[in-house]
């Protein structure tokens, strides 16, 4: 009865180990995601800054053909 009760604790032991071992991974792997979606709102912050600041050069452009013309 010894030897089953050490088989099973061995066995416990190996499985819970790796749990450890995929819970790591799966960590790993979700950092990975998340590093990528970051990444990939800086760009599309980055764009939407770009063409925001042309929409504010067209309109100050705009502005000024405006008052030139008024003149």
């Amino acid at each position: 009865m010894n030897w089953i009760h050490a088989s099973l604790v061995i066995a416990a032991t190996v499985a819970a180990s790796g749990c450890g071992v995929e819970s790591a991974s799966t960590a790993a792997t979700a950092a990975a995601l998340k590093q990528k979606e970051l990444e990939a709102g800086k760009k599309t912050m980055a764009e939407a800054e770009k063409k925001i600041g042309q929409a504010m050069e067209q309109v100050q452009q705009n502005a000024q053909k405006a008052a030139g013309a008024d003149k």
